[in-house]
């Protein structure tokens, strides 16, 4: 029988499937994220309405992928930070830098639940939000914040199990809190009838039940890492690792988030079909972005460890390997989707005009996500490595920057929808292109190790 350290060391063994062994937890975990995404919005499209949907799904959460997804994003410094000291065998200093991330991010959560709170009804109006979808928004924003520092304390967990390792647990978890999620969804909307706010209670519920998860696993004794109420505090020389790595993923994130919330004006001018519509798509290709973002965490980790062990013939293998694993899954997930759309949404609502728009949006999302790869699989790698700043620049101006003057010059001539959806497919070729010519440079590979800071 494998020891616990041999079956969370990614510095041996063959890449390809330690890397693959390590990602399908990942993948799995969020793909049952999005199968609730989806039966969340068949509830409050079917039981609560149009309106209800686009105010759960619309500038909502623009807002909270703005607000909360910066932080959240800062939790990939500190896999990176823990990453490589695990990999380097350094364990006096793991416990510690665990302690300092989970104490910083539980601070972080509390600043924003009181600040999202406060501020729902301004954002939302800045956004430009339908009148007749305003007040469920504003309510359903409000019972979320306040789950927001269990939220944050429990991505900031994950990613610290992930970093040593271990894919497994943060899935298992992760189940446990959809399945409960789904059953309060039911309760809450379909038998209490307390239509948005149920369905934000069952959501915050579930957060604070998942985090209670983690802590214990976390706080387990007989392992190389746990935390520990001593390590708890803030330090100084982990703190300034961690927000050298974090910011700039969080920035990443938050330009991301601005650059969707100025689109979402442009859908909002398109009528309430339409944005219940954009709300839909996201909810039904959510299942690719979720699968591309584990391909980029487990990416991140695996770099992250054999980085820190100077492994650098394995950083090498994990770019070509985790390609062309990401391409394959990119192909198949792809066709997938566009198959079986149609059925699914008809499935998440009975409103005709919003399948077909929603169809018609993954029409021109889903053939592309092609040109998307190169991006998710060399930023992961040059973040592992600890090449924190220029994979944002390039990913804020190929994406983020190029979306806004999109919207602000094609959208605002042509008006049409289609106009809006290109914006996403030619920023994802022009940021491939920019990241494949700085990878090729090679200068990252020449940077410091964090433990040797």
């Amino acid at each position: 029988m494998k020891s616990a350290r041999e079956k969370t060391n990614l510095t041996e063994g063959s890449v390809w499937k330690k890397l693959l062994v390590f990602f399908l937890p990942i993948a799995a975990g969020t793909i049952i994220q999005q199968l609730y995404n989806a039966v969340d919005g068949l509830i409050v499209g079917r039981f609560v309405g149009t309106n209800a949907l686009a105010s759960v799904g619309g500038s909502s959460a623009q807002i909270i992928n703005v607000l909360v997804g910066f932080f959240v994003a800062m939790t990939a410094g500190a896999s990176v930070v823990i990453g490589q000291i695990y990999g380097a065998g350094r364990r006096e200093d793991l416990n510690k830098a665990i302690g300092n991330a989970v104490t910083v991010m539980g601070l972080f959560g509390i600043a924003l639940m009181v600040l999202g709170f406060a501020a729902s009804p301004a954002l939302l109006r800045l956004l430009n939000t339908p009148e007749e979808t305003l007040e469920g928004a504003v309510l359903y924003l409000r019972i979320y914040f306040l789950g927001v520092p269990f939220l944050m304390v429990l991505n900031m967990e994950s990613s610290i199990l992930r970093a040593v390792g271990d894919s497994f647990h943060p899935f298992l978890f992760m189940v446990a809190g959809c399945v409960l999620n789904i059953v309060m969804d039911a309760v809450f909307v379909i038998v209490f009838g307390w239509g948005i706010a149920g369905v934000a209670i069952a959501t915050v519920a579930a957060q604070v039940v998942n985090t209670a998860l983690l802590t214990r696993q976390l706080n387990r004794k007989g392992q190389e890492y746990r935390l520990t109420f001593r390590e708890l505090g803030i330090k100084g020389v982990y703190l300034a690792n961690m927000l050298r790595l974090g910011v700039p993923a969080g920035l990443q994130s938050s330009m991301y988030s601005v650059s969707n919330m100025i689109i979402q004006v442009g859908v909002n001018s398109l009528g309430t079909v339409v944005v219940a519509s954009w709300a839909m798509s996201g909810k039904t290709d959510g299942f690719y972005w979720a699968i591309s973002n584990a391909m980029g965490a487990a990416i991140t980790s695996f770099i992250a460890q054999n980085y820190g062990a100077g492994r650098t013939d394995r950083v090498r293998q994990c770019v070509k390997q985790g390609l062309i694993m990401h391409l394959v899954i990119t192909v198949v997930v792809s066709a997938g989707l566009m198959l079986t759309a149609i059925p699914a949404l008809r499935l998440l609502t009975p409103d005709e005009a919003v399948v077909e728009t929603t169809y018609l949006i993954m029409a021109y999302f889903v053939p592309f996500y092609f040109t998307w790869v190169l991006v998710e699989v060399l930023s992961a790698v040059l973040r592992g490595a600890g090449d924190a700043v220029n994979p944002v620049v390039i990913i804020g101006i190929g994406v983020c920057l190029f979306r806004v003057i999109w919207i602000l010059t094609v959208f605002s001539y042509f008006g049409t929808l289609l106009s809006l959806c290109l914006s996403y497919t030619v920023s994802w070729t022009i940021t491939s292109i920019a990241l494949v010519i700085y990878y090729r440079k090679g200068g990252w590979m020449n940077r410091r190790r964090i433990v040797d800071r």
